[in-house]
């Protein structure tokens, strides 16, 4: 009965300190009645759609490459692969401060490749590419560990199966690979998303707060909270926690369905 009770008591402490500053967040922004009015605002307006797009951009990149790099960490081993698992792993662990930091000193225009953008005429610090990078470097890991663990859990059997009655390569990992490692990518790219969009540190530093440009919604929670304006801040992190949430619920609905459908096929 004590050690119930300890692991009650001690479950329930942690529980309360991680709900109660949200639901404290979202329950002062609805009791203000300033959420339908800040969210209506031009500055989150615009925010907003530049984090829709740009995060969209970002998922977009982060699928493209992201994909061949985690089939290869699940198929192949070579040389320096534990490296690659490291360097993959390395933005997870990373302060985003540092990981804006250690963007400029490469894309700055002082930067390792910056003099060379700067003289083919891209300038990408504080532009809405810059805002891309950030969350590219930071949210790729989510996906590409998510892809690698559901790619390997895919029976070679399968794809051997398929092989033999003439399927290319490319047959294989859209109808064979993809198919069975469906709920793993997908976790990682709703975390890969979620991660982009509630970017801060890195892209402050590598892309600044520039409203209209590149101002996405994190970045005005920090502007208003700067100007004074604590309910236009509530409100506009009031959207993200909503956002966040709506993510979570998707993910485990998501496993829920794979679950039952797995369930139902044995």
């Amino acid at each position: 009965m004590t050690r119930r009770l300890i692991l009650v008591v001690a479950a329930g402490a942690l529980a309360l300190f991680l709900a109660l500053p949200v639901v404290t967040l979202v329950g002062r922004a609805v009791a203000g009645g300033g959420l339908a009015t800040t969210t209506g605002s031009a500055v989150v307006r615009e925010a907003l759609l530049l984090s829709l797009v740009t995060t969209a951009v970002s998922l977009g990149v982060i699928v493209l490459f992201g994909t061949p790099l985690a089939f290869l960490l699940a198929r192949r081993r070579f040389t320096g692969s534990g490296l690659v698992e490291t360097v993959v792993d390395l933005p997870l662990v990373l302060p985003p401060s540092v990981a804006g930091l250690a963007l400029l000193l490469v894309f700055g225009r002082r930067g390792l490749l910056g003099e060379s953008l700067d003289g083919a005429g891209l300038a990408i610090p504080f532009t809405a590419v810059a805002v891309v990078l950030a969350q590219v470097f930071v949210a790729a890991p989510f996906y590409v560990r998510a892809a690698r663990a559901g790619i390997a859990s895919v029976p070679r059997d399968l794809e051997d199966a398929a092989r033999v009655d003439g399927a290319s390569e490319i047959g294989v990992f859209l109808h064979v690979m993809v198919p069975l490692a469906a709920p793993a990518l997908a976790a990682g790219l709703v975390m890969s998303w979620a991660r982009s969009l509630g970017e801060f540190g890195a892209t402050i530093l590598f892309a600044g707060n520039v409203a209209g440009r590149t101002q996405t919604l994190p970045l005005v929670v920090y502007a208003e909270f700067g100007a004074g304006d604590l309910d236009a801040a509530i409100a506009a992190a009031t959207v993200l926690v909503l956002a966040a949430i709506g993510v979570l619920v998707a993910v485990r609905l998501g496993r829920r369905g794979r679950a039952l459908e797995l369930a139902s096929a044995a």
